[in-house]
Protein backbone atom coordinates (compact mmCIF):
# COMPACT_ATOMS: atom_id res chain seq x y z
CA UNK A 1 0.00 0.00 0.00
CA UNK A 2 1.33 3.31 -0.81
CA UNK A 3 2.19 6.04 1.76
CA UNK A 4 -0.04 8.76 2.04
CA UNK A 5 1.84 12.07 1.59
CA UNK A 6 1.68 14.87 3.98
CA UNK A 7 1.90 18.39 3.24
CA UNK A 8 2.39 21.00 5.45
CA UNK A 9 0.98 24.78 4.83
CA UNK A 10 2.89 27.75 6.59
CA UNK A 11 1.30 30.82 5.85
CA UNK A 12 0.07 34.67 7.00
CA UNK A 13 -3.04 35.59 8.13
CA UNK A 14 -3.87 37.97 10.58
CA UNK A 15 -6.63 40.71 11.20
CA UNK A 16 -3.79 43.36 9.13
CA UNK A 17 -2.41 40.91 7.23
CA UNK A 18 -5.89 39.58 5.96
CA UNK A 19 -6.59 35.98 4.44
CA UNK A 20 -4.88 36.43 0.83
CA UNK A 21 -2.25 33.95 1.65
CA UNK A 22 -4.88 31.31 3.23
CA UNK A 23 -7.34 31.26 -0.20
CA UNK A 24 -4.34 30.61 -2.71
CA UNK A 25 -2.86 27.92 -0.32
CA UNK A 26 -6.28 26.43 -0.05
CA UNK A 27 -6.31 26.40 -3.39
CA UNK A 28 -3.48 24.50 -3.85
CA UNK A 29 -4.44 21.88 -0.65
CA UNK A 30 -7.72 21.33 -2.47
CA UNK A 31 -6.11 20.18 -5.04
CA UNK A 32 -3.16 18.16 -3.19
CA UNK A 33 -6.29 16.31 -1.50
CA UNK A 34 -7.84 15.81 -4.91
CA UNK A 35 -4.68 13.90 -5.63
CA UNK A 36 -4.80 11.99 -2.48
CA UNK A 37 -2.40 14.30 -0.23
CA UNK A 38 -2.95 15.11 3.52
CA UNK A 39 -2.34 19.09 4.52
CA UNK A 40 -1.76 21.00 7.70
CA UNK A 41 -1.90 23.86 7.96
CA UNK A 42 0.04 25.65 10.52
CA UNK A 43 -0.69 29.29 10.80
CA UNK A 44 -2.38 32.22 13.43
CA UNK A 45 -5.80 31.06 11.65
CA UNK A 46 -7.33 31.70 14.82
CA UNK A 47 -7.48 35.05 14.99
CA UNK A 48 -9.59 35.52 12.20
CA UNK A 49 -12.24 33.66 12.43
CA UNK A 50 -13.80 33.32 9.31
CA UNK A 51 -10.45 31.97 7.55
CA UNK A 52 -10.08 29.39 10.16
CA UNK A 53 -13.68 28.32 9.52
CA UNK A 54 -12.39 28.28 5.72
CA UNK A 55 -9.50 26.22 6.60
CA UNK A 56 -11.57 23.24 8.83
CA UNK A 57 -14.94 23.34 7.09
CA UNK A 58 -12.49 21.48 4.56
CA UNK A 59 -11.36 19.05 6.98
CA UNK A 60 -7.87 20.25 7.27
CA UNK A 61 -5.53 20.22 10.90
CA UNK A 62 -4.32 23.39 11.40
CA UNK A 63 -1.14 23.74 13.94
CA UNK A 64 -0.41 26.56 15.76
CA UNK A 65 2.34 29.07 14.54
CA UNK A 66 6.17 28.83 14.45
CA UNK A 67 8.29 31.31 13.88
CA UNK A 68 11.90 30.00 14.62
CA UNK A 69 14.35 27.88 12.07
CA UNK A 70 14.53 25.58 14.98
CA UNK A 71 11.00 25.04 15.87
CA UNK A 72 10.18 25.47 11.70
CA UNK A 73 12.74 21.89 11.19
CA UNK A 74 10.86 20.51 14.40
CA UNK A 75 7.94 20.87 13.14
CA UNK A 76 8.37 19.04 10.14
CA UNK A 77 9.84 16.41 12.28
CA UNK A 78 6.87 16.15 14.22
CA UNK A 79 4.33 16.23 11.87
CA UNK A 80 6.04 13.66 9.26
CA UNK A 81 5.97 16.21 6.74
CA UNK A 82 7.02 15.05 3.10
CA UNK A 83 7.09 18.61 1.62
CA UNK A 84 6.36 22.30 3.09
CA UNK A 85 4.42 24.57 1.61
CA UNK A 86 5.30 28.51 2.29
CA UNK A 87 3.40 31.52 1.52
CA UNK A 88 4.67 34.38 3.79
CA UNK A 89 5.66 37.69 3.90
CA UNK A 90 6.42 37.57 7.63
CA UNK A 91 9.02 35.06 8.19
CA UNK A 92 12.67 35.42 8.02
CA UNK A 93 15.02 34.28 5.27
CA UNK A 94 16.56 31.18 7.48
CA UNK A 95 13.69 29.94 8.00
CA UNK A 96 13.26 28.99 4.84
CA UNK A 97 16.44 28.01 3.77
CA UNK A 98 16.74 25.69 7.01
CA UNK A 99 13.70 23.82 6.36
CA UNK A 100 15.12 23.22 2.57
CA UNK A 101 18.20 22.67 4.39
CA UNK A 102 16.86 19.52 6.47
CA UNK A 103 16.27 18.10 3.11
CA UNK A 104 12.59 18.25 2.86
CA UNK A 105 11.18 19.34 -0.30
CA UNK A 106 9.41 23.22 -0.31
CA UNK A 107 7.84 25.39 -2.45
CA UNK A 108 7.44 29.27 -1.92
CA UNK A 109 4.18 31.48 -3.31
CA UNK A 110 5.79 34.64 -3.44
CA UNK A 111 4.79 38.39 -4.94
CA UNK A 112 7.48 40.30 -7.01
CA UNK A 113 10.51 40.23 -4.12
CA UNK A 114 11.70 36.86 -2.32
CA UNK A 115 11.72 38.66 0.46
CA UNK A 116 14.23 36.48 1.53
CA UNK A 117 11.95 33.06 0.51
CA UNK A 118 14.61 29.63 -0.55
CA UNK A 119 13.13 26.98 -1.61
CA UNK A 120 13.56 24.58 -4.39
CA UNK A 121 10.30 25.92 -6.27
CA UNK A 122 8.96 29.44 -6.07
CA UNK A 123 5.81 30.44 -7.44
CA UNK A 124 4.81 33.67 -8.71
CA UNK A 125 1.67 33.72 -10.04
CA UNK A 126 1.22 37.66 -10.60
CA UNK A 127 0.40 39.18 -13.91
CA UNK A 128 3.72 40.09 -15.76
CA UNK A 129 5.59 37.91 -13.45
CA UNK A 130 7.14 35.93 -15.55
CA UNK A 131 8.92 39.03 -17.06
CA UNK A 132 10.85 39.60 -14.10
CA UNK A 133 14.27 38.31 -13.38
CA UNK A 134 14.73 37.95 -9.70
CA UNK A 135 18.16 36.64 -8.50
CA UNK A 136 17.42 33.21 -7.48
CA UNK A 137 18.63 30.78 -4.63
CA UNK A 138 20.66 28.11 -5.43
CA UNK A 139 19.49 25.23 -7.69
CA UNK A 140 15.38 27.03 -7.16
CA UNK A 141 12.78 27.00 -10.21
CA UNK A 142 10.41 29.48 -10.63
CA UNK A 143 7.05 29.30 -12.25
CA UNK A 144 5.77 32.60 -12.70
CA UNK A 145 2.80 34.46 -14.66
CA UNK A 146 -1.33 33.54 -14.51
CA UNK A 147 -0.37 30.38 -15.92
CA UNK A 148 -0.15 29.25 -12.23
CA UNK A 149 -2.90 31.17 -10.66
CA UNK A 150 -4.26 29.13 -8.01
CA UNK A 151 -7.91 29.48 -7.34
CA UNK A 152 -10.41 27.49 -4.83
CA UNK A 153 -12.87 24.76 -5.69
CA UNK A 154 -15.59 27.64 -5.63
CA UNK A 155 -13.78 29.63 -7.87
CA UNK A 156 -13.89 26.81 -10.68
CA UNK A 157 -16.99 26.19 -10.42
CA UNK A 158 -18.48 29.29 -10.68
CA UNK A 159 -16.22 29.99 -13.95
CA UNK A 160 -18.17 30.35 -16.71
CA UNK A 161 -17.60 27.84 -19.65
CA UNK A 162 -18.03 30.09 -22.22
CA UNK A 163 -17.09 34.29 -22.38
CA UNK A 164 -19.31 35.89 -20.29
CA UNK A 165 -22.91 37.96 -22.02
CA UNK A 166 -23.49 40.58 -19.38
CA UNK A 167 -26.88 41.74 -19.22
CA UNK A 168 -28.38 45.21 -20.61
CA UNK A 169 -30.74 47.06 -18.82
CA UNK A 170 -32.18 47.16 -15.25
CA UNK A 171 -30.33 48.67 -12.21
CA UNK A 172 -26.65 48.00 -11.93
CA UNK A 173 -25.95 45.62 -9.22
CA UNK A 174 -22.49 45.88 -7.69
CA UNK A 175 -20.85 44.28 -5.47
CA UNK A 176 -17.68 45.30 -3.33
CA UNK A 177 -15.01 43.38 -1.05
CA UNK A 178 -11.77 44.36 0.10
CA UNK A 179 -10.48 40.71 1.66
CA UNK A 180 -11.21 39.06 4.50
CA UNK A 181 -10.53 41.64 7.54
CA UNK A 182 -10.49 44.72 4.67
CA UNK A 183 -7.47 45.82 6.91
CA UNK A 184 -7.25 49.28 5.36
CA UNK A 185 -10.89 50.05 5.79
CA UNK A 186 -11.42 50.90 2.06
CA UNK A 187 -15.11 50.14 1.93
CA UNK A 188 -16.67 53.54 3.30
CA UNK A 189 -14.45 54.91 0.96
CA UNK A 190 -15.47 53.28 -2.32
CA UNK A 191 -19.36 53.81 -1.31
CA UNK A 192 -18.18 57.45 -0.91
CA UNK A 193 -17.07 57.31 -4.53
CA UNK A 194 -20.04 54.97 -5.73
CA UNK A 195 -22.68 57.76 -4.33
CA UNK A 196 -20.57 60.80 -5.94
CA UNK A 197 -21.56 59.06 -9.15
CA UNK A 198 -24.49 60.51 -8.70
CA UNK A 199 -26.26 56.89 -10.83
CA UNK A 200 -28.81 54.55 -9.82
CA UNK A 201 -27.25 51.31 -8.31
CA UNK A 202 -27.86 48.30 -6.49
CA UNK A 203 -24.21 47.61 -4.12
CA UNK A 204 -23.92 44.65 -1.84
CA UNK A 205 -20.82 45.49 0.50
CA UNK A 206 -18.60 43.24 2.30
CA UNK A 207 -17.91 44.56 5.96
CA UNK A 208 -15.50 42.19 8.32
CA UNK A 209 -16.13 45.13 11.29
CA UNK A 210 -18.82 46.23 13.29
CA UNK A 211 -17.09 50.24 13.04
CA UNK A 212 -16.54 49.45 9.13
CA UNK A 213 -20.44 48.34 9.00
CA UNK A 214 -21.52 51.81 10.53
CA UNK A 215 -18.92 53.98 8.64
CA UNK A 216 -20.43 52.58 5.27
CA UNK A 217 -23.69 53.10 6.38
CA UNK A 218 -23.08 56.96 7.58
CA UNK A 219 -21.87 57.50 3.63
CA UNK A 220 -24.95 60.09 2.46
CA UNK A 221 -26.61 58.33 -0.92
CA UNK A 222 -28.66 59.96 -3.77
CA UNK A 223 -31.96 59.35 -4.97
CA UNK A 224 -31.94 55.75 -6.36
CA UNK A 225 -29.00 54.18 -4.96
CA UNK A 226 -29.41 51.84 -2.70
CA UNK A 227 -26.35 49.75 0.12
CA UNK A 228 -26.92 46.67 1.79
CA UNK A 229 -23.96 45.99 4.41
CA UNK A 230 -23.04 41.79 5.00
CA UNK A 231 -20.34 40.16 6.43
CA UNK A 232 -17.56 38.08 5.25
CA UNK A 233 -19.81 35.09 2.71
CA UNK A 234 -18.25 31.52 1.61
CA UNK A 235 -20.52 32.46 -1.02
CA UNK A 236 -17.65 35.10 -3.21
CA UNK A 237 -18.33 33.90 -6.56
CA UNK A 238 -21.68 33.52 -6.20
CA UNK A 239 -21.79 36.84 -5.48
CA UNK A 240 -19.73 37.72 -8.31
CA UNK A 241 -20.99 36.29 -10.89
CA UNK A 242 -24.45 37.61 -10.07
CA UNK A 243 -23.36 41.03 -9.87
CA UNK A 244 -22.61 43.67 -13.24
CA UNK A 245 -19.63 45.06 -11.38
CA UNK A 246 -17.26 44.25 -8.69
CA UNK A 247 -15.08 46.80 -6.34
CA UNK A 248 -12.12 45.27 -5.07
CA UNK A 249 -8.80 45.31 -3.49
CA UNK A 250 -6.37 44.80 -5.57
CA UNK A 251 -4.58 41.76 -4.13
CA UNK A 252 -5.21 37.93 -4.67
CA UNK A 253 -8.80 38.14 -5.45
CA UNK A 254 -8.14 39.74 -8.42
CA UNK A 255 -6.95 36.64 -10.23
CA UNK A 256 -10.64 35.47 -8.83
CA UNK A 257 -12.48 37.95 -10.32
CA UNK A 258 -10.62 37.57 -14.09
CA UNK A 259 -11.50 33.73 -13.70
CA UNK A 260 -15.02 34.66 -13.14
CA UNK A 261 -15.61 36.82 -15.71
CA UNK A 262 -16.57 40.00 -13.76
CA UNK A 263 -16.11 43.54 -14.55
CA UNK A 264 -14.06 44.64 -11.95
CA UNK A 265 -13.07 47.77 -10.68
CA UNK A 266 -9.53 47.16 -8.60
CA UNK A 267 -8.20 49.57 -5.68
CA UNK A 268 -4.70 49.83 -5.10
CA UNK A 269 -5.43 49.83 -0.98
CA UNK A 270 -1.51 49.02 -0.21
CA UNK A 271 1.99 49.74 -1.41
CA UNK A 272 2.98 46.39 -2.08
CA UNK A 273 -0.05 45.85 -4.57
CA UNK A 274 1.29 48.68 -6.93
CA UNK A 275 2.80 46.64 -9.62
CA UNK A 276 -0.05 43.85 -9.70
CA UNK A 277 -2.63 46.66 -10.16
CA UNK A 278 -1.00 49.00 -12.78
CA UNK A 279 -0.10 45.61 -14.49
CA UNK A 280 -3.75 44.54 -14.63
CA UNK A 281 -5.14 48.08 -15.66
CA UNK A 282 -2.18 47.74 -18.78
CA UNK A 283 -4.40 44.89 -20.23
CA UNK A 284 -7.33 46.46 -20.21
CA UNK A 285 -9.06 43.28 -18.09
CA UNK A 286 -10.08 45.71 -14.94
CA UNK A 287 -10.37 49.24 -14.47
CA UNK A 288 -8.13 51.31 -12.23
CA UNK A 289 -10.49 53.02 -9.51
CA UNK A 290 -7.59 54.29 -8.05
CA UNK A 291 -5.16 54.11 -4.99
CA UNK A 292 -7.06 54.13 -1.44
CA UNK A 293 -4.50 57.04 -0.49
CA UNK A 294 -6.45 59.20 -3.71
CA UNK A 295 -9.76 58.28 -2.39
CA UNK A 296 -9.62 58.90 1.25
CA UNK A 297 -8.20 62.80 -0.22
CA UNK A 298 -10.73 62.90 -3.07
CA UNK A 299 -13.31 61.04 -4.69
CA UNK A 300 -14.11 63.03 -7.72
CA UNK A 301 -11.56 60.59 -10.07
CA UNK A 302 -12.25 57.49 -9.13
CA UNK A 303 -16.50 58.42 -9.21
CA UNK A 304 -15.65 59.33 -12.64
CA UNK A 305 -14.50 56.07 -13.44
CA UNK A 306 -17.26 53.96 -11.58
CA UNK A 307 -19.70 56.58 -13.35
CA UNK A 308 -18.66 54.95 -16.46
CA UNK A 309 -18.85 51.45 -15.40
CA UNK A 310 -22.33 51.56 -14.22
CA UNK A 311 -23.69 53.44 -17.29
CA UNK A 312 -21.30 51.84 -19.77
CA UNK A 313 -22.85 48.28 -20.28
CA UNK A 314 -20.13 47.93 -23.45
CA UNK A 315 -17.43 49.01 -21.52
CA UNK A 316 -18.44 46.16 -18.46
CA UNK A 317 -18.66 43.54 -21.07
CA UNK A 318 -15.19 44.45 -22.81
CA UNK A 319 -13.70 44.08 -19.20
CA UNK A 320 -15.65 40.74 -18.36
CA UNK A 321 -13.81 39.22 -21.58
CA UNK A 322 -10.53 40.41 -21.75
CA UNK A 323 -10.52 39.04 -18.35
CA UNK A 324 -11.91 35.56 -18.68
CA UNK A 325 -9.42 34.86 -21.04
CA UNK A 326 -6.80 35.83 -19.19
CA UNK A 327 -6.98 33.54 -16.01
CA UNK A 328 -8.01 29.62 -17.39
CA UNK A 329 -8.29 28.57 -13.67
CA UNK A 330 -6.05 25.55 -14.34
CA UNK A 331 -2.88 27.51 -12.60
CA UNK A 332 -3.38 25.19 -9.34
CA UNK A 333 -3.22 21.85 -10.92
CA UNK A 334 0.39 22.98 -12.81
CA UNK A 335 2.04 24.21 -9.62
CA UNK A 336 0.65 20.63 -7.79
CA UNK A 337 2.35 18.84 -10.58
CA UNK A 338 5.38 20.97 -10.10
CA UNK A 339 5.22 19.85 -6.54
CA UNK A 340 4.64 16.49 -6.48
CA UNK A 341 7.20 15.79 -9.07
CA UNK A 342 9.62 17.33 -6.45
CA UNK A 343 8.46 14.77 -3.76
CA UNK A 344 8.81 11.90 -6.12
Amino acid sequence: MDQVLRVGVRCDVGVRRGVGHVMRSLALAEELRGRGAEVVFVCDSPSVPWADEQIRARGIAVEPAVWGAGEHVEMVRRLGLDAVVFDSYDLPGEVFSAVRGSGVPTLAIVDGELRGADADVLVDQNLGAEFDRPVLPQGSVRLAGLEYVMLRDEVLASRPVEAPILRVGGVPRVFAFFGGTDAYGAGPYVVRALAATGVVFEATVVAPGDELAEAIGAVQLQPGQDVRVIGPTSELAKAVVESDLVVSASGTSTWELLCLGATAGLVCVVDNQEMGYERAVATGAAAGVGTLASLKADVTEAAAVLRKLLTNPQERQQLAQAGWKLVDGQGRARVADALLHLIS
